[in-house]
C-alpha cells in the first residue's frame, strides 16, 4: 500500500470509528436510561445555555485541549482537533433523524442504553486502531496524570466524578445508566479496542488471519 493509501486508509477508519461512536453516545442520551459522564455535562448545559447538544461537545473540547496544551507546553495532536470537530457534528446529525426517539417502555429504554454502550465501546475501539491521535478528554487526562503523577485510573476518575457532578447540578440526565455506563464502559472497550486493533492491522498491514486470532486473544487477555 501507498504512503497516501495507507495515510488516507488510517483517516477513513478513525472518522468511522467516531461516526459510530457518537451513534452509541446519542443512543444513551436519547434512550433516557442516563448517559456518560462527558454527556451528562454537555445535555446539561445545553439545557441551561441553549445552543445544541453537540456545539457543547467541540466548547467543551476546545477548552480541554487548551488545559492540556498549557499543562504540558505542547499542542496536542491533529487528530485530537479532529477527534473533537467530528464527534460533535456527528452528534448533531444523529440527535435530528426523526426514527431516533425514545422508546416508551423500561426494557426499550434498557435495550436502547445497552445497544449505545456496546456501539459506542466499537466505536471507540475502531477509531483508536486507526492510531492518529486520542480525543480531548483522553488527552486531559495523560496530562493530568503526567502533573500529578496520579495513576492513569486515578486521574480519570477524578476527571469523570468532577464531570459528572458538574453536569449533575446543570440538570443532564444522571440515571441508573449513567452508574452502568461508569463501572462497565471500560470493560466493553477493553474487549472491543483489541478485536478493532487486530481487524484493522489486517486490513492496512494484510496480516495473516492467525496473526489477527492470536493478537484478539492478547489482548482479550489483558
Amino acid at each position: 500500500m501507498r504512503k497516501s493509501d495507507y495515510l488516507l486508509a488510517r483517516l477513513f477508519i478513525f472518522t468511522f470509528g467516531l461516526l459510530v461512536m457518537s451513534l452509541g453516545m446519542v443512543l444513551m442520551i436519547v434512550s433516557d436510561f442516563g448517559a456518560s459522564p462527558w454527556d451528562v455535562l454537555h445535555v446539561g448545559l445545553y439545557y441551561q445555555l441553549g445552543l445544541t447538544i453537540g456545539t457543547w461537545s467541540i466548547i467543551v473540547g476546545f477548552a480541554i485541549l487548551g488545559s492540556s496544551g498549557l499543562m504540558m507546553r505542547q499542542w496536542p495532536k491533529f487528530g485530537a482537533y479532529l477527534n473533537m470537530i467530528l464527534i460533535g457534528l456527528f452528534i448533531d446529525m444523529f440527535m435530528m433523524l426523526p426514527f431516533i426517539t425514545e422508546p416508551e417502555g423500561w426494557i426499550g429504554k434498557i435495550f436502547m442504553f445497552m445497544a449505545g454502550m456496546i456501539i459506542y465501546s466499537y466505536g471507540m475501539g475502531i477509531y483508536l486502531s486507526a492510531e492518529l491521535g486520542a480525543g480531548p478528554r483522553d488527552s486531559f487526562m495523560l496530562a493530568l496524570t503526567a502533573k500529578t503523577k496520579w495513576k492513569i485510573s486515578n486521574a480519570r476518575r477524578f476527571m469523570e466524578v468532577a464531570v459528572l457532578a458538574i453536569g449533575w447540578l446543570l440538570g443532564g440526565p444522571v440515571f441508573i445508566g449513567t452508574i452502568i455506563f461508569s463501572l462497565a464502559a471500560g470493560t466493553f472497550i477493553g474487549i472491543a479496542l483489541p478485536q478493532c486493533q487486530a481487524l484493522t492491522n489486517r486490513w492496512l498491514y494484510k496480516k495473516s488471519k492467525i496473526q489477527m486470532m492470536e493478537e484478539i486473544k492478547r489482548g482479550a487477555s489483558l
